[in-house]
Formats: structure tokens, C-alpha cells, sequence
């Protein structure tokens, strides 16, 4: 005997296996497309994460090339501006030269070579170069490089430089050669 949707022989209720909700693999077809719907929208979120990736990688490599390429350029191109402006001290070298050998007057050519070098001081001081002040400075070991130590002429030039043998120059504030030095003990 069934009475709404239950079985009641023996006194007991029991389930109806006959009914909709219990017949066998209806909630199971629906839980599996459910399942299929998701796992390809996960697929697909994937593809497209992977294809992401994919396009980074190659974006990151190319502008890595492109760097690369630019420095150097770059660095091919960047001595062009100094060594333009060394070209007219260059040229009254040579005429200096040409004048030294025909030259009498020693004045004269004294005046000459000093006039070629002040003007070589100035185009490379224009570019960024500036000489190092190192004498009777404290000695530091990042700024000099001490060729050897001598007695100190004064008690106030003890751990002092007493001798620039060849001077240190920055480049636009950044050091580009250590001052070679004596230095007082």
C-alpha cells in the first residue's frame, strides 16, 4: 500500500524507489555536467593564463633585445660628443707642432703649448671632468691609492698626502681614476 510517495506495508515507512527524485542517476547526470561545465571553465581560464604567460615571456624577451641594443648604441655613440670637441684641440696640436719647428722664439712657443693645453682643460672640464684635490688632504683609500709612505715634513702632515704623483679625476661627481700618493707617517 503507498501513501504519499511511501510504502507502509509492514507498518513501516519506507522510501518510494518509484518516485522522480529517487530514480536512479537523475541528480547524478545533473552533478556530472555541472561538473563537466566547470572543469571547462577551468580549462579555458587556464588556456588563457597560459596564453598570458606565454606573451610575457615573449614581451619580456624583446625588450631585453631591445636594451640591449640600445646600450649599445649607445655606448657607441655616447664618445662621439667628447671626441668631436677634442678635434679642434687636436688641430692646434698639430699647428703647435708645425710651429715648433720652425720656431726661434722660446717665449712664443711656451705661450702656444699653454694656450693648447688650457683649452684642452676647459673642453674636457665642459664634458664633466674635474681634477681631484688631494694634497695635504687626509689619505682614504677610496679616493687614493698611497704609493709609498715617507716621514712626514710636519707633525701636521702625518696620515696626510704629501705628494700627488698623478692626480684622480671624477666624471660628473663619480670617480673614474684614484689619485696616485705619497703619504706622511
Amino acid at each position: 500500500m503507498q501513501t504519499n510517495g511511501q510504502d507502509t506495508e509492514n507498518g513501516k515507512d519506507m522510501p518510494n524507489i518509484n518516485a522522480d527524485e529517487n530514480m536512479a542517476g537523475t541528480n547524478h547526470l545533473n552533478d556530472a555536467l555541472a561538473d563537466d561545465s566547470a572543469q571547462d571553465k577551468k580549462q579555458q581560464e587556464l588556456d588563457e593564463m597560459r596564453d598570458k604567460y606565454l606573451r610575457l615571456i615573449a614581451e619580456f624577451d624583446n625588450y631585453k633585445k631591445r636594451t640591449a641594443k640600445e646600450r649599445i648604441e649607445l655606448m657607441q655613440t655616447a664618445n662621439k660628443e667628447v671626441i668631436v670637441s677634442l678635434l679642434d684641440v687636436l688641430d692646434d696640436s698639430e699647428r703647435a707642432a708645425k710651429q715648433l719647428e720652425t720656431a726661434a722664439d722660446l717665449n712664443a712657443v711656451k705661450d702656444g703649448v699653454m694656450l693648447v693645453f688650457n683649452k684642452l682643460k676647459s673642453t674636457l672640464q665642459n664634458k664633466g671632468l674635474k681634477p681631484m684635490e688631494s694634497l695635504h688632504t687626509d689619505f682614504n683609500p677610496d679616493l687614493h691609492e698611497a704609493i709609498t709612505e715617507i716621514p712626514a715634513p710636519s707633525k701636521d702632515l702625518q696620515g696626510k698626502v704629501v705628494d700627488d704623483m698623478q692626480k684622480g679625476y671624477y666624471l660628473n661627481d663619480k670617480l673614474i681614476r684614484h689619485a696616485r700618493v705619497i703619504v706622511g707617517k
